[in-house]
């Protein structure tokens, strides 16, 4: 038995691979990174069928693809024999990949989930099937699906005007808006609006201030760029206006419920923070996240409202709808907007007609505000679930429970590291989300916990078991 047959073996089949392509495969990567030189003699087809755990036929189908292909030759009584082509150079896994500065920049601000399987899973950013509008979603589609078939290409590069004008009549009455409908340009969610406006205002030198700690794709989308992104450091008021550059392009916040602290902006720091813009001539990148998602009180009106020249307002209704809907928006002055329209034909494609068309009907057939009022008493009622059972289970502990979103925000006592909480709750099997990813400068360890995903008795069960992996840390 010839010694390489032992190094071959058929690898995990590729999604959707049949099993004469498995072979296939498995067969020309062998001879391409020479683990078959060029004139090595096959075993016979039976045997080495067996050897792979395959069909005689199969393999006699893969060995004709690579003769088509000339990996192969068959030469009759003396067997079949490697035979590699010219045009078929040896793999080199190593060789680096001539990457842009862009491209190493943007790889560099991606944070990496570090997976695994848990009893009950805290981590932020997961799905909330449960509380998605899932019949008033399909009922809209359905209405509108022929005539989104039958429309032709998207002539409107801010997205369908219906769509806009029910955009603007939702937030200007829910959100206390500044908007008409050629202020809107509808996007697949707030990363495409932050690389959009990323693009056409900065450049290597122009300055971006974002909050510190805050949402990692916003940093990761400006830092991309090459211009410098400055951290303003956040207290339990927020953003700090006090410690804003002298100079920047853009300034990217979440004044409503800031990510990931959840403290509200109070009035005179939004009043400072549009003082600072107009001084700077940068332009307020104002994420309205949670909005939709405040639980009891009617959340703080938009800062768009006050100073419409100024804010770019940004929203998504991925986490209010569901994720698969792609449905968001900005909100600029008109001569932005006019830019961002004129530029978006060479990065990107208007979203999907149907899902625009669909969201105009929910909004503005009343279901979309139906719809939050049931989300938000489920919300609520979590968020006191949990805050309850770590009141319990971790007395002397300070969660801060966030008026609005998905998550809250638990500081650790004096001492404790973050890799200590997580490695911890991991023994008990319970993971967290740390904070450090989203903090460029000094903070304070927390940790977060996602909560929405969560039933009461999961959430009772997960602060228990924080409970026994913490229970050396009690101040």
């Amino acid at each position: 038995m010839p010694g390489w047959l032992d190094a071959l073996t058929l690898p995990p089949a590729q999604p959707g691979e049949t099993r004469h392509g498995q072979v296939t495969r498995t067969l020309r990567g062998a001879i391409t990174r020479g683990l078959l030189p060029e004139g090595t003699r096959l075993p016979g087809h039976r045997r080495l069928a067996e050897h792979l755990g395959v069909a005689r036929n199969t393999l006699v189908d893969a060995l004709a693809q690579l003769e088509l292909e000339g990996y192969v030759q068959a030469q009759g009584r003396s067997g079949t024999r490697v035979s590699v082509p010219a045009h078929a150079p040896p793999e080199s896994p190593t060789a680096a990949l001539p990457l842009s500065a862009w491209a190493q920049r943007a790889l560099a601000g991606q944070i990496e989930d570090a997976g695994g399987e848990y009893l009950v899973d805290f981590r932020v950013g997961q799905p909330v099937p449960d509380l998605y509008p899932e019949a008033a979603w399909t009922q809209a589609l359905a209405r509108h699906a022929a005539q989104a078939l039958r429309a032709g290409p998207p002539d409107d590069p801010l997205g369908p005007l219906e769509t806009r004008r029910a955009l603007a009549a939702h937030l200007n009455a829910e959100r206390g808006a500044q908007v008409t409908p050629d202020m809107i340009l509808l996007t697949g969610g707030t990363q495409g609006a932050l690389d959009a406006l990323a693009r056409v205002f900065l450049e290597p030198g122009r300055v971006a201030a974002v909050e510190d700690p805050t949402y990692p794709g916003a940093r990761a989308a400006l830092a991309a760029t090459g211009a410098q992104v400055q951290p303003v450091p956040v207290d339990d008021r927020g953003v700090r206006p006090d410690l804003l550059p002298a100079q920047a392009t853009l300034l990217y916040v979440t004044p409503g419920c800031q990510y990931p602290t959840g403290a509200a902006l109070p009035a005179t720091r939004r009043q400072a923070l549009i003082t600072w813009a107009r001084g700077s001539g940068a332009f307020i990148l104002e994420d309205d996240y949670a909005a939709d998602l405040y639980h009891a009180a009617r959340p703080p009106a938009v800062l768009q409202g006050v100073a419409p020249d100024r804010v770019i307002l940004l929203g998504s209704f991925s986490k209010s709808l569901a994720p698969v809907t792609r449905s968001g928006f900005l909100a600029a002055p008109p001569d932005v907007v006019r830019v961002l329209a004129a530029t978006r034909p060479l990065t990107d494609r208007v979203p999907g007609r149907l899902d625009a068309l669909a969201l105009a009907d929910v909004l503005g057939s009343g279901a979309y505000s139906r719809h939050l009022r049931r989300v938000r008493a489920t919300l609520t009622h979590r968020r006191d679930v949990l805050v309850q059972a770590l009141a319990e289970h971790l007395p002397g502990w300070t969660p801060h429970p966030a008026p609005g979103g998905l998550h809250l925000y638990l500081p650790l006592p004096t001492g404790w590291t973050e890799p200590r909480a997580l490695n911890g709750a991991a023994r008990q099997g319970v993971a967290l989300s740390p904070v450090a990813p989203l903090a460029q400068g000094p903070h304070a360890p927390a940790v977060l916990l996602g909560y929405a995903h969560l039933n009461p008795e999961q959430l009772r069960g997960g602060a228990a078991r924080l409970g026994r992996a913490w229970q050396d840390g009690r101040p």
